[in-house]
Order: C-alpha cells, then structure tokens, then sequence
C-alpha cells in the first residue's frame, strides 16, 4: 500500500496533505455497528471483484451467482475497469468536479484517484446509504480536503443534493460528473428510477455529464442471476438496453452510445464475441448541453 503526500499550496491558501490509502490511521474513528447477519450491496459487490472489506453472508450471495454464471459474476471487475475509464474521460475533458452516487466500499482505482491523477483539483463526493463505506471513507474525510464521503439515500434526491457535506463544496453551477455506476438497477420500477434521475439532472450545469452503468438482460441466464439479487438483497432489476438508454434523456449521447462493458471506449482491442462477464452490464454517458431541459 503506497501513500502520496502532496503538500502545495491549495488555491485557498491551505496545506493540502493526500493520503491515497483508505486504511490511514484515524484517531477519531468510531466503529461502526454492522449487521453481519444479513448481506449488503456494498460488501457483495467488493466480494465480487475481489475485496476483503464483507463477510460470508455476502461472499454466499456472489458463490450462488457463479453457480448460474461464473463469467457473470466476473462483471464486477469489468465495471470497475469501466468506471476507471470513464472517470478518466471525464477528466480529461475538463471535469474538476464529481458526484459518485451509490458509490459503494472502497478498492484499487477509485474515482478520486483516477480524476486526480489526471487534475489533482479534482474534487469528489462519494454518496452510499451503507455507513461500513463512512467508516472506510474516513482516511479521505481526514486527509484529503478534496474528497468527501457521505451516508444518505440517493432516491432522497433533494437531501443529497442539499446536504451540507455537498451543496457549497461541489458547485452545482459549473459543470459535474455524475456517476450512477452499478447502482439505478437497485431502484425497482414502482420506486420510480427514471425520476430520481431525472430529478440529478435537472440540477446539473450545462457541460456536465451523466455516466450510467446497469444490469441488462441480454443472454437468459441474466434473469436467474436478478432472482438471486431479489432473494438475497431483496432488490435488484434487469432493464432492456432501450430501458438504460432512456435514463439519459435529453442529454447529448457520448460515443459509443449505450454498449456491453468492454465496448464503451476501451483502452485496447477488444476479444469478440463478449462472454457473460461483457454483457451482464451495459455502459453509457450523456452530456448536457446549453439550454437542455434534462
């Protein structure tokens, strides 16, 4: 585990000191209590690509999975490269600022890291409704005044957006990256996902973007695998890829569009036809443009 400590002078004036590991010592660390008796959407995912931050209740939901799927399950990490270049992206085309909605547990290569390596400006804002992600988050709230981790709701949409870790700190005015990886399909159609995010793009500034990743149901077995999701976590819900293309309503669609995984704006070749772990999730951004009603 490698520390980079960067004291320059922030443009406020202050020492800025960087502590790239989420596991600095914090003398104000409070444990938190969790509920190790029952899985979470945080922990089953950091079991799915690998981590060692969850328990056997949450590496039972990933085993089950690989029984219908193993390739399938491999879609985690698939994400995780995703988001890496999709963060990158954004940098790269001037984002300063993110909002990581649903951002879940801590691992190699998060958004931070990436959109600081490119801009080390960059500010981000991790949301998740898990308090264990508070508590792993609590080296950055520490020792990097530029990146924050908040516990709230992301359906609660006007909280988070008015919550007073956020509003002020990200300036909603200029262009953000918003970031909804692996996380609307954990929104059932009768919540209404469409308007929650709605509801974020509404808010966002001309030039910001929408990146979206999201469960899709294109080979059979995708569905045995949301039943697992169901019965283990109690939601979770395949959409079609017209379904995912319609979250990004109204804004300026980014190439490729909405593809498989490995398709959207891949570092390399890529190996075709796509095994389960390239199609279980599809990926698209959109951009919004001067006068957008998004």
């Amino acid at each position: 585990m490698t520390d980079r400590t960067d004291n320059s002078e922030a443009q406020d004036g202050e020492k800025r000191d960087f502590d790239w590991s989420w596991a600095a010592a914090d003398p104000d660390h409070t444990p938190v209590e969790i509920d190790t008796s029952k899985p979470s959407i945080a922990r089953v995912y950091d079991a799915a690509i690998g981590g060692k931050d969850h328990y056997p209740v949450d590496r039972a939901v990933v085993e089950a999975g690989r029984k219908i799927s193993p390739a399938g399950v491999d879609s985690a990490r698939v994400n995780r490269d995703t988001l890496i270049r999709g963060v990158r992206y954004l940098a790269e085309q001037g984002i300063d600022q993110f909002l990581d909605l649903g951002s879940g547990l801590p691992s190699a290569q998060n958004t931070h890291e990436v959109a600081q390596a490119v801009n080390p400006e960059a500010r981000v804002v991790y949301v998740d409704n898990d308090p264990i992600v508070l508590a792993h988050g609590r080296a950055l709230l520490a020792r990097d005044n530029r990146t924050r981790v908040v516990t709230a709701d992301l359906m609660d949409a006007d909280h988070v957006l008015n919550h007073p870790e956020i509003d002020g700190f990200l300036d909603f005015s200029r262009p953000l990256g918003l970031l909804m990886v692996a996380v609307i399909h954990h929104i059932l159609d009768e919540e209404d996902p469409a308007a929650t995010v709605n509801y974020y793009k509404d808010r966002l500034a001309p030039g910001s973007h929408l990146f979206v990743t999201h469960f899709c149901n294109a080979f059979p077995e995708a569905r045995a695998m949301e039943q697992n999701l169901i019965a283990s976590l109690g939601r979770g819900q395949l959409r079609s890829k017209e379904q995912i293309e319609g979250f990004l309503d109204g804004l300026e669609i980014v190439e490729p569009g909405v593809v498989p995984l490995p398709l959207w704006r891949p570092d390399g070749p890529v190996s075709e036809p796509l095994d389960h772990s390239g199609l279980l999730i599809f990926a698209g951004m959109g951009r919004k443009a001067a006068g957008s009603q998004a």
